[in-house]
Order: C-alpha cells, then structure tokens, then sequence
C-alpha cells in the first residue's frame, strides 16, 4: 500500500512534501485544481515501468496508454525545461524484503524491511532528451512504536557534479556503516551508463561490482507496487446488449470499465470467492456486485447469462424491483452501467491492490454516490484495498464523515487514521493541498470557504429572489 507521496515541478503543482496516502485517500477541489494531476503522474509511472523502450525515460502516452501528457514541457511546471522533476514514493511491502550476502556462506541477511521509499529526478538536457540525474532506494522496518526509525538503509545512484557523463553509486546504512559496494577485479572502469528508463539501474553496475545484484530485488519491488496500482477513468463504456468473451482474463476492468463483464466471467469460472467480512460466508464477484447493486438502491437482481448454449456471447440481465421483469442493462437507468465498473474492480483486483477512481460519482444519484463511500470503506477493511479518489461528491464525502463519526467497531464505519481527505486549490503560485482534519465526530475542523460552493448565500439569494416574487405578485393583486 502507498503511504506517502512527494512532489515537485509537475504540472500544476511546484511541490507537494510528505502527502500521506491512508486507505481511503479522497482529493477534493476546484476543477483545474490539480487533482487529476496526482493520478496522473502515478499513471505516468506506471505506464513508463510496462513499457517495452528501456531506453525511455519517461513515457507520456498514446492512444492505449493510461494518460496522454504530450511532452516534458506540457508536464513540467509553468513549461520551465531548465526545471526537474522530483519524485518520491513511500509504501509498505506485501512480505519482509530480505538482501542476502552472496559472499558468505550460509547467505546471512544482510538488510531486511517492509517499507520501501523510491525517489527520481528527471530533467531535460541541452540536447533536449529526458536524463536522470538521481535514482535511490530506501529500505526499512515499519515504524511501529518508532522501531523502525534511524534503521533505514538508502542505495543511491547518481550523476557525478564534476562530469555529468558519469555517474556515482552510494549507500549508506546505520545498520551496516561498514557496507559499501565492492568492486570486481579489473572493473575500475567509470559508470557511463545511464539508469534504465527512470527507476532501474543500469547493466555496468551489477557487471563492475560484486555484491550489488541485489539492487534488482529493489527495482523488482518498485515494479510489482506499479502493478498493483489499476485505474478506472471518469468516462465509462456504454451498456450493450450482448458482451463476447472468449475466456480470458483481464487483469483488470479496462480504463472505461469495457472489461467488466469479461472479470465477471473470469472469476465465476476461475471460481474466485471473497469474503465479506469477519466469520461472513464467502461470496463470488458477481455475489458482492449484485449486493452492493441492492444496497445502493439501483435494481432487485442482477445476473450474467449466456445467449444460447456452445455461444460466447453473454448478456446482463436485471430486475428493477422485487419480483418485477428481468430487462437488459441498456433498458435500465444509466447510472447502472456506470457505477458496475467501480463495483467489479473494487472486488476482482487482488486483495493489496491500489485503485485510482476519477469522478466515480459522474452520471449516480446523490443517494449512490453517497453509497460509494460504504464500497469503499468495505474493500478496504475486508480486501487490504487502497482507494485513492478524485470527486466532486460532497455527498461521498459527507458519508465518509459520517463512518468516522461511528467509528471503526461499527460495521461500516471507520476510524481518522484509515481516512486521508485533502483539498486542492489553483492559486497564482501553483497548487496547493490542504489535509482536511478530520476530528472524532467528523468534523471537518478546517473547512475551506465556499469548497463546495456557496451554499448559506444560494439560500439567502433563493430567500430573496422568492420574497420579492411575492411583493410584486401582491402588489399587482392590489392594483386590479
């Protein structure tokens, strides 16, 4: 799970420090506030790391990819070139990483720890192509009641200041201060290679040294993390009425939910079960969709069927009330369709995954957006999800205020601590982010004015608009 995020020079944004992710992180604000900018560099990372040019810095995207960012000067803030870009990452790791001496006999562990930091700066030469001037890796224990602290252990890479064209490995560890890289017989050759894409070093530093193999596991890591991150976008798939499937599995629901159907048939086939919660049957997918469906207050029933026997073409079928006539999907309200993906990817990702939501809300009833918050608050509780959303909804967030009022012992509440809510706002200097603090009851304890418009003056307006209506309709009375 990500647990912190920091920032500098991307797009809106000229520096965000130290932005704690918890397992329901909502961003809230203003459009062109920079929320979506946030998704979008995680998305950027990602769709770098899948890429087949390891020779590409960064990749800003095309017609399949996630996002489509245009070029370094369309990222970079106030399209300054001579700037670079910062990032770091912060997450806790599914298993204890353990770094082996390969040296030693019985292989003892050399650096252990669940939490990873990863940080890169990318920035563009006189030449115009993207270079990296710093890739490191932290690793560490967790910080339960602050075990962890001073015990990190940070392997770097970096251009050396005094010739560019080089560059230098570090380490430095309190666990081991003794520990530095050792170079093999006859390789005292300088590392002219530059790092792979953004994050991987290079081929020249496993080959000039004897004990830094283990610098792969690290890259590896960074690699599975991204690979846990999946995202729906704001616009999603119309409803159709049939859905071929030829038997394969998505690895997710697709970047407008068009895979939904086909994860619903792969986890009913791969016999896939969740759980619900603590000592609660097992259900299937399509068992958690159809449920959250009803309590959302959308439709009765919910199925997937196939069309004719020996045919790959399936169908989705509901009913609107109880008992009442099974429909396809198209026939039904819109806000089905569009809200199916969020539910499908919420329970087909594996459990421990990140899901990036973008205006999940567009097109639902405030009554089901305010549901989403319970949907949420479920995966994360029962399937180790992490949500991180961008909304417009405040009745998302008011229902999220209301969990953490009734706490995390009830059954769909929550606690603070689980609950990271931040407001995004454009100003003359770039964004800035604003954690909203959040208190016991629920209380929002620095409410920014007018965050979601000027609610107490539409209804003074309304008051007066209405009172004046009323003079003048009785005044016309009088005069007849």
């Amino acid at each position: 799970m990500l647990t912190e995020l920091s920032l500098s020079n991307f797009k809106s944004w000229p520096c965000i420090n130290n932005m704690r992710l918890a397992p329901i992180t909502g961003l809230f604000g203003t459009n062109s506030s920079g929320k979506s900018s946030i998704l979008q560099l995680l998305l950027m990372l990602k769709q770098t790391a899948e890429s087949s040019d390891r020779r590409q810095v960064l990749s800003f995207g095309g017609e399949s990819d996630y996002v489509r960012l245009g070029g370094f000067r369309d990222i970079i803030f106030r399209h300054d070139e001579k700037q670079t870009i910062t990032t770091e990452l912060k997450w806790k790791l599914p298993e204890t990483l353990k770094i082996k001496d390969p040296s030693a006999k019985e292989m003892p562990t050399l650096f252990s720890g669940n939490e990873m930091t990863f940080e890169t700066n990318v920035y563009q030469d006189a030449q115009g192509r993207l270079a990296v001037r710093r890739i490191a890796y932290s690793l560490s224990p967790s910080k339960k009641g602050g075990e962890g602290v001073g015990r990190m252990s940070t392997f770097s890479l970096e251009q050396d200041q005094n010739k560019p064209g080089e560059y230098v490995l570090n380490t430095t560890s309190p666990i081991l201060p003794d520990f530095w890289f050792i170079r093999k017989r006859g390789r005292v050759w300088p590392i002219k290679e530059p790092p792979t894409k953004y994050y991987g070093f290079p081929d020249q530093v496993k080959a000039y040294h004897q004990n830094a193999g283990f610098l792969s596991d690290l890259e590896l890591e960074f690699e599975q993390m991204l690979g846990r991150i999946y995202y729906l976008a704001p616009l999603r798939e119309f409803p159709k009425r049939d859905y071929r499937w030829s038997g394969g599995e998505p690895t997710d629901v697709g970047r407008r939910g068009e895979l939904s159907v086909d994860a619903l048939l792969a986890g009913r086939e791969r016999g896939r079960a969740i759980s619900p919660g603590y000592k609660k049957k097992k259900q299937t997918i399509e068992e958690r969709v159809a449920y959250w469906l009803r309590e959302l207050g959308l439709i009765d029933a919910f199925s997937v069927r196939r069309i004719a026997e020996d045919s790959n073409l399936y169908e989705v079928r509901v009913a609107k009330g109880k008992g009442g006539a099974e429909v396809l999907i198209p026939d039904v309200g819109f806000g089905v369709s569009q809200v199916l993906p969020v539910l499908v990817l919420c329970y087909y990702a594996p459990e421990g995954s990140t899901l990036l939501f973008e205006q999940p809300e567009i097109h639902l009833h405030p009554s089901v957006q305010s549901g989403l918050a319970d949907v949420f608050i479920d995966v994360a509780k029962n399937r180790r999800i992490q949500v991180i959303v961008e909304s417009h909804s405040e009745h998302l967030l008011n229902r999220l205020q209301r969990r953490i009022a009734e706490g995390g012992d009830s059954d769909r509440g929550t606690t603070d601590d689980q609950v990271a809510l931040y407001f995004c706002e454009a100003g003359r200097a770039g964004s800035t982010l604003t954690l909203l603090d959040v208190d016991l009851f629920g209380n929002i304890r620095n409410w920014p004015p007018d965050f979601f418009g000027d609610r107490f003056g539409e209804v003074a307006a309304r008051q007066e608009a209405g009172l004046k209506q009323q003079v003048e309709t009785e005044g016309g009375s009088g005069e007849e």
